[in-house]
C-alpha cells in the first residue's frame, strides 16, 4: 500500500522547494492537506506526481477538469500572499483540494463550482473544513452575495478576466490567475484600488483552462 504521508513530504521537498516556493505557510498547507483525498479512487496512486490529475473526464460530455500540478499551484498560492484575515473567493472548486489548501491560509473561503457532480464531491471532501463554503453557480459569475473579497483565486487558466469578478474585490483586493493558454500563459495579479484595476505579470505557467472564460470574439471587417 502506498505511503501517502511520505509521498506528500517528497512532493513538498522535490516539487515545491525546488521551484522557489519558500513560504512557510504554503509549504505547511501542502504538507497538511491529503491530496489523495481529492482525486478519484482510480487516480489515488497518481495524486503526488508532478503533473495535472484528471478529476472529471471529457468522456462525461462535459469539459475535462483537472487538479492543478503541485508546483505552479504552490507558486500561485505564494504569489497570492494569503493571510488569516482574508476573505477569499475561489473560482473553480473542482473536487475541493485548492479550497482545502486555502482554508489553511485564509480566514474564510467561498468556493464556486458550476459542475453539480464536482460541487457535490467538493462539499463531501471538505466536510471537516469549517471555514470553507461551496456554492454552485457559473464560474465567471463569482459569488456576489459574499463580496467584497480580499482575494479572488482562479484555479485554472483563463483567456479573459471578466469585469463581473473584478467588481467583487474590495478596495485594495487582488485577483490571482493564469491568463492565456499553453506555454505562453502568465501568472498575473490584478489589484483593485479606488475604482481602478491594475495588473502585474510574474511568471510563465502552463495550467489547464477553466470553462467559461474565453474572450468574446470581435467582428473584423
Amino acid at each position: 500500500m502506498m505511503n501517502f504521508e511520505s509521498a506528500r513530504a517528497n512532493m513538498v521537498d522535490n516539487q515545491l522547494r525546488t521551484t522557489d516556493v519558500t513560504s512557510h505557510s504554503v509549504l505547511t498547507a501542502f504538507l497538511t492537506v491529503p491530496r489523495e483525498a481529492f482525486v478519484p479512487e482510480k487516480a489515488k496512486a497518481l495524486a503526488y506526481i508532478d503533473r495535472d490529475v484528471e478529476i472529471l473526464s471529457a468522456a462525461s460530455g462535459k469539459p475535462a477538469r483537472y487538479l492543478m500540478q503541485p508546483s505552479p499551484l504552490a507558486k500561485l498560492l505564494q504569489l497570492a500572499a494569503v493571510t488569516k484575515d482574508d476573505v477569499v473567493l475561489e473560482i473553480g472548486a473542482g473536487s475541493g483540494y485548492v479550497s482545502a489548501l486555502l482554508s489553511q491560509l485564509a480566514g474564510t473561503v467561498i468556493a464556486v463550482e458550476e459542475d453539480e457532480t464536482l460541487a457535490a464531491e467538493a462539499k463531501a471532501n471538505l466536510a471537516g473544513y469549517t471555514n470553507v463554503s461551496v456554492v454552485t453557480g457559473p464560474l465567471n459569475g463569482g459569488s456576489p452575495s459574499g463580496a467584497p473579497y480580499d482575494l479572488i483565486f482562479i484555479s485554472g487558466s483563463v483567456e479573459e478576466v471578466p469585469a463581473s469578478l473584478l467588481s467583487q474585490l474590495r478596495d485594495g483586493g487582488r485577483l490571482v490567475t493564469v491568463q492565456g493558454y499553453g506555454g505562453s500563459a502568465r501568472a498575473k495579479v490584478f489589484v483593485s484600488e479606488r475604482g481602478t484595476v491594475s495588473e502585474n505579470v510574474y511568471f510563465n505557467a502552463s495550467v489547464k483552462p477553466l470553462p467559461g472564460f474565453a474572450k468574446a470574439r470581435e467582428f473584423v471587417f
